[in-house]
C-alpha cells in the first residue's frame, strides 16, 4: 500500500448491507476495501460477537441485551438479511486471506466486560492474520489491558472530542494513533476519522492526508479518493455534491 488516505468500511457496508454482517463485509473484501472497522461484545456465556449496540433491538429482530443471552440463544435472532449476529471466530475466518487492516473496536464504553480483552487478543493471534490488528476503544481502561496483555499491540483511542495535547497523550498511553470523530491537527500522530459519509468531508480529509477515513459507503469514498489524487476537480465537485 502507499501513503494514500485508507478507506476503512465502517461496520462493513452499511450503505447496502446490514451492519456488521458478514455479507457486507465480504462485499467490500471482494471490491478493494483498505480496511474493515467492526465491533465486539461478549455473549453471556462469554463468546465474542460482532454487533455495535449493547442492545439488540435496532439491528436484529430480537429484543434485550447482548450479554443477556448465551451464544446459542443469542443465534435464534437475525440481521435484516437473515444472518445471524456473527461471532467473532467467523469473522476472523471470513478475513483470514485478507490484505487489508482490520479495526476491532472494544465496544466497553458503556459496559466492561470482564475479560473480554484477553480473550479477543488470544482469539486475534490464533487466526495468523495476514496484518496486525488495530484495537481501538473510547474506554482507555480497555486499551490499557490490552498493552498490559500485549505490549506492542496497536491500539487506538476513540473520541467525539478534540483531544488536548493530543502528541503526549499518545506517548502517555502508549498508543499508535487517534480515532476521532472531528479533524483536528495532530503532527507526527496518525488520525483516522469516523463517520465520514458526506462526499465534500471525504474531499478535504483526503486532501489534507489524514491516515484513514472510516464510512458507511466505502464506495463512493474510493471515488472521492480517484478524483482528489488525479485532480480532476470537475468530477470530484459533481461527486461530493449532495
Amino acid at each position: 500500500m502507499n501513503n494514500k488516505t485508507l478507506i476503512f468500511g465502517h461496520r462493513g457496508f452499511p450503505a447496502r448491507f446490514p451492519e456488521n454482517s458478514l455479507a457486507g463485509f465480504e462485499y467490500a473484501i471482494d471490491h478493494g476495501i483498505d480496511g474493515l472497522e467492526f465491533d465486539v461484545h461478549l455473549t453471556k456465556d462469554g463468546v465474542p460477537v460482532v454487533i455495535h449496540d449493547e442492545k439488540i433491538n435496532r439491528t436484529t429482530n430480537g429484543k434485550g441485551r447482548v450479554f443477556d443471552y448465551d451464544f446459542q440463544d443469542l443465534r435464534k435472532f437475525k440481521l435484516a438479511n437473515g444472518e445471524p449476529i456473527p461471532s467473532l471466530s467467523e469473522f476472523l475466518s471470513l478475513v483470514q486471506n485478507f490484505d487489508g487492516l482490520l479495526n476491532l473496536e472494544f465496544k466497553t464504553n458503556k459496559i466492561h466486560y470482564p475479560n473480554i480483552e484477553p480473550k479477543v487478543l488470544a482469539m486475534v493471534r490464533a487466526a495468523n492474520l495476514k496484518r496486525d490488528v488495530i484495537y481501538s476503544s473510547f474506554n482507555i481502561d480497555s486499551l490499557r489491558i490490552a498493552r498490559q496483555i500485549a505490549a506492542a499491540g496497536n491500539y487506538c483511542f476513540l473520541s467525539d472530542h478534540r483531544i488536548q495535547n493530543p502528541g503526549e497523550f499518545v506517548i502517555t498511553e502508549g498508543l499508535s494513533g487517534l480515532h476521532l470523530h472531528h479533524y483536528q491537527p495532530v503532527s507526527g500522530v496518525k488520525e483516522r476519522i469516523w463517520t465520514v459519509d458526506d462526499g465534500r468531508k471525504m474531499a478535504t480529509l483526503f486532501s489534507k492526508g489524514v491516515a484513514g477515513l472510516i464510512t458507511d459507503d466505502f464506495e463512493k469514498a474510493q471515488q472521492v479518493r480517484h478524483f482528489v489524487q488525479t485532480g480532476d476537480l470537475h468530477k470530484s465537485s459533481t461527486m461530493t455534491a449532495g
